[in-house]
């Protein structure tokens, strides 16, 4: 199995994607600890993989509260003794239009996608000195390095995040620990359910491959750039997107 004995803490996993990659983590042999500030769907998410005969625990967070993220980072370890893996997945939306967005949904979504990225980053870094190699993933978008019209807030977050991943891949590099992103298109989870079907298809003629992504195509992005198979793969930004802005 491809994360045999490694720990990883996986942000934003009681749904969506994170869960998607939680269920793939464990499935390869990692003991995954699922953060998330929903309780009560993350620890019965959490349950049925243990039911499952995988090693996953819950662990409640909001990433954007540094106290909130230095608890739950202090518990991993206090678990599992170690922190191999951190995917800095959790995030969300507030779109509007720029000359109706609020200040308010602007600063929610740095506080939660951008500040909560350093957060969370930042306090795993001792653990994973410690032993002497890491694997941080980011989560940024095509909307961050493309830009998206109605999401000002959440271009900008994730735009932010492809300079703090290479800016990390510099820094940390040299402490054996290497930082990398996934850049998803349009991926099947509760945001793009919210879609309009009209609008849904005008974004299918975009994408060459011409369908949404599923979250197991994420899933297995974080899965290859958390192997020993990326060893190697330091400052990149692994656009899965289905070629749409190619």
């Amino acid at each position: 199995m491809r994360l045999q004995d490694k720990v990883a803490i996986i942000t934003g996993a009681a749904g969506g994607i994170g869960l998607t990659a939680a269920q793939v983590f464990a499935r390869e042999g990692s003991m995954v600890a699922m953060a998330d500030f929903n309780v009560e769907q993350g620890e019965e998410r959490a349950r049925e993989l243990r039911e499952k005969g995988y090693e996953v625990t819950f662990f409640q967070v909001n990433v954007a509260d540094r106290q909130s993220v230095d608890e739950m980072v202090e518990k991993v370890r206090g678990t599992y003794g170690k922190i191999d893996i951190l995917i800095n997945n959790a995030g969300i939306t507030r779109d509007a239009m720029l000359s109706k967005l609020s200040v308010e949904d602007f600063q929610t979504v740095l506080d939660v996608n951008l500040t909560g990225v350093f957060h969370c980053t930042q306090a795993v870094l001792p653990a994973m000195i410690a032993n002497g190699r890491g694997k941080i993933i980011n989560t940024s978008s095509v909307s961050g390095v493309y830009g998206n019209v109605g999401q000002t807030n959440y271009a900008a977050t994730k735009a932010g995040v492809v300079g703090m991943t290479k800016t990390w891949a510099k820094e940390l590099g040299r402490k054996g620990i290497n930082v990398n992103a996934v850049a998803p298109g349009f991926i099947e989870t509760g945001m793009t359910a919210k879609v309009p079907e009209k609008v849904l298809a005008q974004m299918m003629q975009m994408i060459p491959l011409a369908r949404l992504g599923k979250p197991e195509d994420i899933a297995n992005a974080y899965l290859f750039l958390a192997s020993d198979e990326s060893n190697y793969v330091n400052g990149t930004v692994l656009h899965v997107d289905g070629g749409i802005m190619m």
